[in-house]
């Protein structure tokens, strides 16, 4: 038997917090609600005290983990929604799971797909199964899934999920094309930069050697730079990296994962992108998940984590504390002020005529043309932008490698003179 942490409302609207023992998680939730109370929320003792506990250490393990075993979301959205479409059709989860198993052509795939199987063979649900893939299915995904198993209502959740991760492909699809352009400009002129201080200033510094004047600061400055970096490439290549990744354990880490977010907010262009694909993947899976009839606070804390920037993390913390103590769920994320307007207006009125799935669709919509409009200003401008920036960079480097030759040029003018 296990121990349960609850918050429930009984038929008064009494909120009420204890715990209850009992053999899994579907066991406490029934037998809270069997006593005539609605649940809020559910969660295994152990696992909450454990979360508290998590340290660097374990969010870094967690990173290379999930790095290692990540497959693309298109093979896990094919997969989804086969499992539903051989599910509706009478087929039992193990014979999908293993009709699959020879239709999955990514290896590393193939291989959690075996195992899902292994253990679905051994006795255990397909939420458990997929539990032990913390890499593949998100927190999300498996609670889904364990609402649909409660519920009876496994094809349906499964076709909802499929549905939630093509719109997320299609999110993510913006926003790369938004910023892969630009990114792969500036890699190329990082690399072109390099080239010139590597490669063709100490070509210069060689002739101005042989004049034996003084040359102009600038060029001194780019000529130390160009020593530094040829003298010790390969350090320099790692100090590169070992800042790379100091920079990703930083960010492994609450403080400095909300600094990062918060810095991200502060750029105009990136602001509206955040802000637009954030609020449409919080208001697709905030009515995902109450239309699968999973309790608001686990809803809650499941969008905490869908939604990815810090900053508004620490919003919903707030605002699923202010659930807590009894406000509306509108109530409470606009006492957080951080949410826009729109989202708010929406999930009042959802609250208000007990539609809360179809207004949050709704606001989902809403962000999803927000999001559009601004990929389609963003890729109009950033062409003339990144003009600038490589006519600024390049032609300077340029300038400072050609700025003796005026220098010298003038003063053979004045000598003349």
């Amino acid at each position: 038997m296990a121990n349960f942490k609850y918050v429930v409302k009984d038929k008064k609207g009494n909120k009420h917090e204890g715990s209850v023992t009992a053999n899994s998680l579907d066991g406490a939730v029934n037998k809270l609600r069997d006593e005539g109370n609605t649940v809020i929320s559910v969660v295994d003792a152990k696992q909450a005290q454990a979360g508290q506990r998590g340290n660097l250490f374990d969010a870094i393990t967690l990173y290379i983990h999930k790095k290692m075993t990540a497959v693309p979301l298109n093979s896990l959205v094919f997969f989804t929604r086969q499992l539903a479409t051989m599910f509706s059709a009478g087929l039992t989860i193990e014979k999908s799971l293993n009709n699959l198993l020879y239709e999955e052509g990514n290896k590393k795939f193939r291989k959690v797909v075996a195992q899902l199987l292994n253990d679905v063979k051994k006795g255990y649900s397909l939420s458990e199964a997929l539990e032990q893939h913390p890499g593949v299915f998100s927190p999300l995904y498996i609670a889904l899934v364990k609402s649909g198993e409660i519920s009876g209502s496994l094809y349906s959740v499964l076709e909802e999920v499929s549905d939630y991760l093509e719109f997320l492909q299609d999110t993510r699809r913006k926003v790369i094309s938004a910023v892969s352009y630009p990114a792969f400009v500036v890699i190329i002129l990082s690399a072109l930069t390099v080239a010139l201080i590597v490669f063709i200033v100490p070509m210069f510094e060689e002739v101005y050697s042989k004049f034996g004047a003084d040359l102009p600061y600038p060029t001194q400055v780019l000529m130390q730079i160009s020593q530094a970096l040829r003298h010790n490439f390969l350090l320099s290549l790692l100090g590169a990296a070992l800042f790379a990744a100091f920079i990703i354990i930083i960010n492994l880490t609450h403080t400095g994962k909300y600094i990062f977010d918060r810095v991200k907010l502060t750029i105009p262009i990136v602001k509206s992108l955040i802000i637009d694909s954030t609020m449409s993947k919080m208001s697709r899976t905030f009515g995902m998940l109450l239309g699968a009839g999973v309790p608001v606070l686990d809803t809650m804390n499941l969008v905490k984590r869908v939604v990815g920037n810090a900053h508004y993390q620490r919003a919903l913390q707030q605002a699923t504390q202010y659930v807590k103590d009894g406000y509306s769920i509108a109530a409470s994320l606009k006492k957080s002020n951080v949410f826009p307007n729109t989202l708010l207006s929406l999930t009042a009125t959802g609250e208000e005529t007990g539609e809360m799935e179809k207004m949050l669709g709704k606001a989902a919509d809403f962000y999803d043309k927000q999001l559009e409009a601004v990929v389609s200003r963003l890729t109009s401008l950033i062409e003339p932008m990144l003009i600038v920036l490589i006519a600024v960079v390049i032609g300077g480097i340029v300038i400072v490698i050609y700025l003796p030759i005026f220098y010298f040029g003038m003063k053979m003018k004045q000598s003349v003179q």
